[in-house]
């Protein structure tokens, strides 16, 4: 096949003009799903595919997809992106390398005058980062049939506006069923959002799989009271027996599993006043492996913990597995595909797991799927300190160029 490689002026260019769209003083990018900033950055992306003479359509979750055919009308479409949505106060490359890296892999090949066999179509998917309406990776989980269309419709921030509302508020409440077409693959460039890749002076992991996962909702009912007159041996406090857990969680992934990792990330406490006892707590739990095994054990020890926390306490509780999503290897021949397509680049990589989850969990239940890393500074997302070398960015979309295109070759 003849060369063909990617404008990096160009790809710098949209990058960072792409993220002046809720850009923070601190450097990173306050862009949550829905959001005004976030209707921004759609816009802009809408206006490019279009002046890259992609044929754009929006569907039922407001994913967005830009097309290019390919020469045989009946092939199936290659499918590679990821999204534009970001965590609040946030970081610049979460998603968008992987969105902006394969609208220039199309650029570069239509600048090179190369059709391909196969129809390409990139796609940012809505609601990935999960941080406004809960599940996260909505879009792409109604696309693939892990959730009901009405069911995403219906979820609420914690204003207590619906997802459905405000799609329809931004104008990106599309017409399009919200459902696949004939995939041949899927492809995902993105930040490795660890340190591995970086510990090893590598531009590029070639992922094998996805972590498993589940989310967790516990909620710690007990009875406010002062904090001066009322005796240690009558309290009811909520945050000691939530003090207790976050404290098990660290235990046990500390034992279950080498590779076992548990997060109590989101606390609310009411009333939240410093001469009151806490009468309620909220919070949120989140545990991972590449073992599902290891998951489901983890799981029934917190619930455990739990239930002894509150006995201990004297408190009601409430417990709800929110989300749980299986680890998954990828597709042998996407794994491969990229291996291939790196070593074409002229770049050393590593094969590799990923911890966090993505679009691409789901879509491998549906079509043969990889992802493409590139390290992260110091192994930090989702803050807006987050960095990854830019020539690492590059040397990604070159692999995903070349994946891209070796997957559009009949």
């Amino acid at each position: 096949m003849a060369d063909v490689t990617i404008d990096e002026q160009r790809f710098r260019q949209r990058f960072d003009e792409f993220n002046e769209i809720g850009a923070t003083d601190a450097g990173g990018v306050d862009r949550p799903t829905l959001s005004d900033e976030n209707k921004a950055a759609r816009d802009t992306l809408v206006e490019w595919f279009r002046e890259a003479e992609l044929d754009v359509r929006i569907d039922e979750m407001g994913n967005i997809f830009g097309r290019r055919e390919g020469r045989d009308p009946d092939a199936s479409t290659v499918l590679f992106g990821s999204h534009v949505d970001s965590q609040y106060n946030g970081g610049r490359y979460d998603g968008v390398v992987g969105v902006l890296g394969a609208l220039e892999a199309i650029e570069a090949l239509t600048d090179a005058g190369i059709e391909t066999d196969r129809p390409l179509e990139i796609v940012a998917w809505s609601n990935e980062e999960g941080v406004r309406f809960q599940p996260d990776m909505l879009g792409s989980g109604v696309y693939t049939g892990v959730f009901d269309l009405e069911y995403a419709y219906r979820r609420e921030d914690k204003d207590g506006k619906r997802f459905g509302d405000e799609l329809e508020r931004i104008g990106y409440k599309g017409e399009d069923p919200c459902e696949p077409g004939d995939l041949h693959c899927y492809f995902e460039l993105h930040v490795e959002q660890g340190p591995f890749l970086e510990q090893a002076d590598l531009s590029v992991g070639v992922v094998e799989g996805v972590f498993g996962f589940s989310w967790m909702n516990v909620a710690f009912e007990g009875q406010a009271n002062h904090a001066g007159p009322t005796p240690m041996t009558m309290r009811r406090d909520a945050f000691v027996a939530t003090a207790d857990v976050t404290k098990a969680v660290r235990e046990i992934t500390a034992t279950e599993g080498t590779d076992l990792v548990g997060t109590v990330g989101s606390v609310d406490v009411w009333p939240n006043s410093i001469n009151v006892i806490p009468e309620r707590v909220e919070f949120t739990i989140d545990c991972r492996s590449y073992d599902n095994a290891v998951v489901d054990a983890a799981v029934e020890r917190v619930q455990d913990e739990i239930a002894w926390a509150a006995e201990r306490e004297g408190l009601e509780y409430e417990f709800e597995e929110i989300m749980r999503v299986d680890a998954d290897p990828f597709d042998d021949e996407c794994i491969e595909t990229v291996a291939e397509a790196a070593d074409e680049a002229g770049c050393e990589y590593t094969r590799l797991v990923s911890g966090a989850g993505h679009d691409a969990n789901y879509l491998n239940k549906i079509a043969p799927t990889s992802m493409i890393f590139v390290p992260s500074v110091d192994g930090i997302s989702h803050r807006e300190s987050e960095y990854t070398e830019w020539e690492d960015v590059v040397t990604g979309a070159e692999v995903l160029l070349r994946a891209v295109r070796k997957q559009a070759t009949a």
